[in-house]
């Protein structure tokens, strides 16, 4: 099995160097960018050559929300995890919009760093690989599922609007899978987590609020968007006609 191709893009020489050393030593091939507009560089060509990508926010050149802005054009689904000082909640909320996976504040614990590559990448190319909260997971199944003008491909991992394809994040399909496999059921946020994530449930609320704000967004040309509904004080539900 080939080598997990990891984009390290930190302008911290020492930081950049600490992170790559550690994880090559879990059999990572790590390429190195000290600034966003060598990773720009790095993320160009005609398929996007990493496997995960690990960013600082405060970079050089091209600052870290418009290089995740710029990853996620190139690619829906690779994962990125943001690494920064920032604490507030605002930044978190901010960058879970632009499209990242995950975020770490620094000081930052290296073995953390590891395990959240692996929850990552666990489900790359997968909608959900099982979890320990029970019940179907998103990805259980290989028939085609439809909702209304929905189509939703596990094994192909698309998804259609009456025949047009809708660009979505891991997360984002994980989200819907749930959701049109069990279409009268209401999901809690603990729920749509676990089923999306694949991990016990260590969130706020506004993280699955973001993402669902994120697909309706995107559903919102096609008129689509009002397919999932808010059940207030319980969770969300699709909407049947």
């Amino acid at each position: 099995m080939a080598a997990t191709r990891v984009l390290i893009v930190e302008d911290d020489a020492d930081i950049n160097q600490i992170v790559a050393t550690h994880l090559a030593r879990h059999g990572m091939d790590c390429t190195q960018a000290f600034s966003g507009s060598e990773a720009r560089l790095l993320a160009s060509g005609d398929e996007f050559p990493f496997d995960i990508v690990v960013s600082d926010l405060m970079l050089p050149g091209l600052n870290g929300e418009e290089l995740v802005a710029l990853i996620r054009e190139r690619d829906a689904r690779v994962p990125i995890i943001v690494i920064s000082a920032r604490t507030a909640a605002s930044d978190r909320i901010d960058l879970l919009k632009l499209g990242a996976d995950d975020y770490l504040t620094k000081p930052f614990d290296l073995d953390e760093l590891v395990a959240r590559i692996e929850v990552q990448l666990r489900h790359r190319g997968l909608a959900g690989a099982g979890n320990d909260a029970g019940g179907a997971t998103a990805g259980a199944s290989s028939s085609v599922l439809t909702f209304r003008a929905w189509e939703l491909d596990p094994e192909a991992h698309t998804f259609t609007v009456a025949g047009e394809p809708v660009e979505l994040t891991r997360i984002e399909f994980n989200i819907l899978h749930a959701l049109i496999s069990h279409p009268k059921r209401v999901f809690s946020k603990q729920e749509l987590f676990e089923r999306a994530w694949g991990e016990p449930y260590a969130a706020d609320d506004n993280t699955v609020n973001v993402h669902l704000s994120n697909i309706r967004a995107k559903l919102k040309a096609s008129g689509t968007d009002g397919y999932i509904k808010t059940v207030w004080g319980m969770g969300f539900k699709l909407q049947e006609d």
